[in-house]
């Protein structure tokens, strides 16, 4: 049985990616160009909103600076925030079976605190986490191994008594470079096959994962 189980956010504990896609590519089509899910699935899926913007910079030669990309990303998720952003199927159960099991959780996201708790308060779980690491106190994002490192130190476990769930393949990647064993929930993308290789299991939602920790 794992000691803890760190938890990644948008795709996985909340529905977001179609959000966080639309949301893209209107910043992209604003200046003439279209971003496709292919594209986006492929390139900027489960990492952090600044290294998005500069990427997106990048690739479509934008006229803008990073922080008015960041400034109408920002805006514009609001809008959604505000009109609600539900969990994911079976993340609340799946919550409530860890803690009864008295295994520690953890939260290891990309984003920032503010947001990162806001939307799980506002669907009532945020009491169930332990402790919880944001993009801002890592150097590197996904797919680096940084956000997960600092998650299972923060834990008090180690590595191989963690067990980490993502539905990105940077997330999936990360998790694996940090050593830690991984069960991919996907949401918009199928993993590569190279990436189901790193995973433990691939399974179709978070209420499967209940059956796989035995709980």
């Amino acid at each position: 049985m794992k000691k803890a189980v760190i938890f990644d956010l948008d795709g996985l504990l909340i529905d977001t990616e179609s959000t966080c896609f639309k949301i893209y590519g209107d910043l992209v089509r604003k200046y003439g160009h279209e971003l496709t899910l292919a594209a986006y699935t492929e390139r900027y899926s489960g990492k952090a909103l600044i290294d998005n913007v500069n990427q997106f910079i990048a690739d479509f030669d934008l006229p803008i600076t990073l922080e008015e990309g960041a400034e109408f990303y920002t805006s514009n998720e609001k809008v959604y925030f505000d009109r609600g952003i539900p969990l994911k199927p079976g993340a609340e159960e799946l919550l409530k079976k860890l803690k009864a099991r008295g295994v520690r959780i953890i939260l290891a996201t990309s984003s920032v605190r503010d947001r990162a708790v806001g939307v799980l308060r506002a669907n009532g779980v945020d009491g169930y986490f332990d402790d919880m690491v944001f993009g801002p106190e890592v150097e590197h994002g996904k797919p680096a191994p940084d956000v997960f490192l600092k998650a299972h130190e923060k834990a008090g476990e180690r590595a191989e008594d963690c067990l980490v769930l993502e539905d990105s393949e940077a997330g999936v990647q990360a998790a694996y470079a940090a050593g830690i064993d991984v069960i991919c929930v996907p949401d918009i993308k199928a993993p590569s096959e190279t990436v189901r290789r790193m995973a433990w299991a691939v399974l179709p939602s978070l209420y499967e994962v209940s059956g796989i920790l035995q709980l």
